[in-house]
């Protein structure tokens, strides 16, 4: 209807999304990860306007890696060309001319993956490989890195849904940024999304065990799938103070707590009165959060 509502109070939509006026739902055409079933993956948007400041926010959840052997193959991987694929229909999406543009923000599970085979050649450089056949298909299912001394001691086994590297302290020393040198999906859309530096530990994938708050999973490599992403008009909304007090916080929730297979992501930020280019017929609407 291309109406603002001014919002009081809380209202829950959970059963009808379709149905709802107030927000976009689509999933992505099914041929886009043909080996996925049918899933929720996709996007949810809605439009919000603050102090006259307008600005959309886009729940997105991209493909995720079906199996770790078929990632490490090349580098890229196919899935991060999926996921390209699917998070470039998004934004054609969000900018199309059904409605007015505006700032955006896209957050949720991307399923952003390090570059496995940069990775595992980086952790394992000084290994040797033992690959492993299925014996009636001879299908590759198990790589198996040794140290080439130390007893050929095992550095990591991968497998489908595998990923068992013996030192975890890499992922979590310094929050992980000596991997983030791998961490190159965003790169393709540098010109139109930005991102605040990450200070925080890969988000995915933890122990679900309730007594293992920083462990992760031996399931995946430990990845930054959890992000929240802007359009380059979005990064002018958030403001500093004038004494460069630090009100603009990107970080996870819960580093010590069993918070799922994922840690939440979030970014904290102020937007000042007549920070956006006014709307007609709106004077101010406010959102309680």
């Amino acid at each position: 209807a291309k109406k603002y509502k001014k919002v009081t109070g809380k209202e829950i939509y959970s059963d009808t999304l379709e149905s709802t006026p107030m927000l976009e739902k689509e999933k992505f055409p099914q041929d886009y990860f043909p080996e996925c079933k049918w899933s929720r993956k996709g996007f949810i948007r809605t439009r919000w306007c603050i102090t006259d400041c307008a600005f959309d926010l886009v729940n997105i959840h991209l493909f995720h890696d079906a199996s770790n052997l078929i990632a490490w193959e090349t580098s890229p991987s196919v899935y991060s060309g999926i996921r390209h694929k699917a998070l470039g229909y998004v934004l054609d999406r969000i900018i199309d001319q059904r409605f007015e543009k505006v700032s955006y923000f896209v957050f949720g599970d991307f399923n952003f993956r390090l570059d496995a085979k940069a990775v595992v050649e980086t952790l394992c450089a000084k290994a040797t490989m033992q690959t492993i056949r299925a014996a009636d298909t001879n299908e590759v299912v198990k790589l198996i890195f040794r140290e080439s001394d130390n007893d050929r001691k095992v550095m990591l086994q991968l497998e489908k849904k595998l990923f068992d590297y013996f030192n975890q302290d890499v992922f979590r020393d310094n929050n992980g940024t000596a991997l983030l040198e791998f961490d190159r999906e965003l790169s393709v859309f540098k010109d139109r999304l930005y991102e605040l530096d990450i200070s925080f530990p890969p988000s995915y994938p933890y122990s679900e065990d309730s007594s293992q708050g920083k462990q992760y999973m031996n399931t995946r490599c430990p990845a930054w799938c959890d992000r929240i992403l802007m359009s380059h008009s979005a990064k002018e909304l958030i403001l500093k103070s004038e004494n460069d007090e630090k009100i603009v916080i990107y970080d996870h929730i819960g580093p010590n707590v069993c918070m799922g297979d994922h840690k939440p992501v979030f970014l904290s930020f102020r937007i000042a009165a007549g920070a956006g280019k006014p709307i007609a017929n709106v004077h101010k609407c406010c959102v309680v959060q």
